[in-house]
């Protein structure tokens, strides 16, 4: 089959190495352009692109999928069907019907819940005890599309976004090469719209815990924003980043939601209902440490609070 390949993260670079791998003749792998990153702030090319120079095939980085000479050449690459993985843009129909068989996404929740650019961190932060992968044959409505097959896998009580993220993304491969050979035989289901969820981005600023929350709403959020864009606690005005943590059993916890805990072998902040122990932490400019350790170099003692 003849493919065009649109993905831009590492999330992507799986499905498209599978395709490889299933044979099928990809025309060209589609990203996002190149963008500064680093301190350094050089220019860097996507996962996607990094990964398709290396197996020798055609690139592109439009920076306009509406105008311009991209959607004129998608048209006329005479593709069989354009396979989208968290591509980072809302294609027009024009592009979605240019291929004989429409384009195919697969995206990384258990449609139609979690509709959006960040399936995996939300169904963490919202504590689900499940997600998946769906292939979807695309319409014009975001991620509203018809669903082709779909893969399920737990979430376990403290697995972050990268770990869930990695394993989606393998997970994600195997359907969509099981998508592709049996795709004659697939019978598209419809969405239940009304039972729609949605995944907007997400902003550092959502990374703050609120400490009056169950100690369990804190757990979700500090694993859902780990590794981007991190979930914070504030103390005196220094900002601290939180890696990991668990729900911890504490029946001394002060009745003071923030309040600190600190033993010879765990830094414990109270929350809502209970308490959270601090894994991992970091203080700016500083490297990662376990929560006791950052709570010495803070000269923390018990009674202190969180912001």
């Amino acid at each position: 089959m003849k493919l065009i390949f649109m993905g831009t993260p590492d999330f992507a670079v799986p499905t498209l190495d599978a395709i490889v791998s299933a044979g099928h003749e990809v025309l060209a792998v589609v990203a996002q352009p190149d963008r500064p990153s680093g301190r350094g702030r050089k220019l860097s090319s996507p996962p996607t692109i990094v990964r398709a120079r290396a197996l020798g095939l055609v690139t592109k980085q439009p920076r306009a999928v509406r105008r311009g000479p991209f959607p004129e050449w998608m048209v006329s690459a005479g593709a069989d069907l354009a396979v989208v993985v968290a591509y980072g843009r809302i294609l027009p129909e024009k592009l979605l019907n240019a291929p004989a068989r429409g384009c195919i996404n697969v995206h990384a929740s258990l449609l139609p819940k979690y509709r959006g650019a960040a399936p995996i961190h939300r169904s963490i932060i919202a504590g689900e005890p499940e997600t998946g992968v769906t292939t979807m044959q695309m319409d014009v409505g975001l991620d509203t599309g018809d669903m082709l097959l779909t893969a399920k896998t737990p979430i376990g009580p403290d697995e972050n976004t990268g770990a869930v993220w990695d394993r989606l993304s393998h997970i994600g491969a195997a359907l969509l090469i099981e998508t592709l050979e049996t795709l004659d035989g697939i019978t598209p289901t419809p969405q239940d719209h009304a039972a729609a969820t949605h995944a907007p981005p997400l902003v550092k600023a959502e990374g703050k815990v609120d400490w009056r929350a169950s100690a369990q709403t804190c757990h979700d959020l500090i694993r859902g924003m780990n590794p981007w864009p991190g979930a914070f606690t504030t103390l005196n005005g220094e900002r601290i980043k939180i890696q990991a943590s668990s729900v911890v059993s504490w029946p001394g916890a002060p009745a003071v939601p923030g309040t600190i805990s600190v033993t010879k072998k765990a830094l414990i902040v109270s929350t809502g209902d209970g308490a959270v122990q601090l894994i991992t932490a970091q203080r700016p400019g500083k490297r990662a440490q376990p929560g006791v350790q950052v709570a010495q170099g803070l000269r923390l003692s018990t009674g202190a609070t969180f912001q």
